[in-house]
C-alpha cells in the first residue's frame, strides 16, 4: 500500500511540473524601482531599466508560482547622471565586481484574495539574504495586440543597504538604512 501513495505522489507532483505554465515579463511595461530617503528629508528613487524576469505556475491563483528576477545593475537610472556613475561604484553597487542583481522565489503565499507574500533570495553585491515582498495581483487579461494571455502584480518591500554591504560607509543619517522597492510588472504567457 505505500509503495501505490508514493507512486500516486510522484504522478501527481509530475503532473504538476507537467502543466505549469511560464509567463515572461513583458520588458515594455513593467518597472522596478527603489526609494531611499536623504538627508532624513527627502525621499529619491531610481530604476533599473534592464531586467529579466520570468515566473512559472501550475496553479491559476500562482501559489505554487516561482519567480526569478534579474537585473542589469549598470542600467540604473535616477535621473542624474552624475548620481547614476557614483551608485554603480565600489562605494555603492560596484556594478564592475557584480554586474547583476538576482532574485529567486522560496514561496509564493496567498493571503487574501489578490494579496500575496513572496519569500525569496535576493542576491545583491555578492551577497545573497532571504527577504519577503508584499505582492497584488492587478488581474490577468488578454492583450488585444499580441492575443497572448496577461498578468500584473504590483511588488513592494523594504530591505536594508548594509545587509548587503552597500554604502556601508555613508551614515543613516546622509542616506537611509532601508530602501523600498517598488515595481509593477506585466507577464506574458509563454
Amino acid at each position: 500500500m505505500k509503495k501505490a501513495t508514493i507512486i500516486a505522489a510522484l504522478l501527481i507532483a509530475s503532473a504538476a511540473t507537467t502543466f505549469a505554465q511560464t509567463w515572461t515579463a513583458d520588458k515594455a511595461h513593467s518597472r522596478v524601482g527603489f526609494n531611499v530617503t536623504h538627508l532624513s528629508v527627502t525621499e529619491l528613487g531610481g530604476t533599473f531599466n534592464s531586467i529579466d524576469a520570468k515566473l512559472t505556475s501550475a496553479k491559476p491563483d500562482f501559489t505554487d508560482a516561482v519567480v526569478e528576477f534579474s537585473a542589469d545593475v549598470n542600467s540604473i537610472n535616477t535621473d542624474n547622471e552624475q548620481r547614476d556613475t557614483h551608485l554603480k561604484s565600489p562605494d555603492f553597487f560596484d556594478a564592475a565586481k557584480f554586474p547583476t542583481l538576482t532574485f529567486k522565489s522560496t514561496s509564493f503565499k496567498k493571503v487574501s484574495d489578490k494579496k500575496y507574500k513572496v519569500s525569496g533570495n535576493l542576491t545583491l553585491k555578492g551577497v545573497t539574504k532571504p527577504v519577503v515582498l508584499d505582492v497584488v495581483l492587478g488581474g490577468t487579461s488578454t492583450n488585444p495586440m499580441s492575443k497572448k494571455e496577461v498578468v500584473g502584480f504590483k511588488i513592494t518591500g523594504t530591505i536594508k543597504r548594509s545587509d548587503f554591504g552597500v554604502a556601508t560607509g555613508m551614515p543613516t543619517a546622509m542616506l537611509s538604512d532601508e530602501v523600498t522597492l517598488n515595481a509593477g510588472t506585466e507577464f506574458t504567457k509563454d
